[in-house]
């Protein structure tokens, strides 16, 4: 099982999306095991998009991602970063594909509703980042034989 960080965005929670975007992940079988609310401070910003810094669209990033409230997840799922980028769509809102988040709900470069980590590498140093060992559950699934064939023993 993978975990990855999603980020719903300041622009998602202005136009209350939260709700919508989550159950799209919950639908899809995933378990939450950290959520919270949260004004990133723009220290933290600068941390998590570290990667871009120096680039053209970096200030405006940071002011973006600083300008209200998110909510930030902890997800875990079988190939949990590949699906989840999948399920967001392309990052320019305008090209994402119908059935996607941004492709459902978004028509901008910029403020494109959602973040999701990249990597295994990006998932684990961006969980680390939003969240504490202690805000993170670890739950047994009783469900997951309805999510996945389990029939050998392991998540197939």
């Amino acid at each position: 099982m993978q975990k990855t960080l999603v980020i719903i965005k300041p622009d998602s929670v202005k136009r209350r999306l939260v709700g919508k975007i989550i159950s799209r992940f919950e639908e899809k079988g995933f378990e939450i095991l950290g959520l919270k609310l949260m004004a990133i401070p723009e220290s933290l910003a600068r941390k998590n998009y570290s990667e871009h810094e120096g680039k053209d669209f970096f200030k405006k990033l940071i002011a973006f991602m600083t300008s209200g409230p998110v909510v930030i997840l902890a997800i875990r799922g079988k190939n949990a970063i590949a699906v989840t980028r999948t399920m967001m769509g392309k990052t320019a809102c305008h090209e994402a594909a119908p059935g996607t988040i941004r492709g459902d709900f978004g028509l901008s470069n910029r403020f494109n509703l959602i973040h999701g980590s990249d990597s295994h590498e990006s998932a684990e140093r961006e969980i680390e980042l939003f969240f504490n060992k202690n805000d993170l559950i670890d739950p047994v699934q009783t469900e997951l034989k309805w999510i996945y064939d389990l029939s050998d023993g392991k998540i197939v």
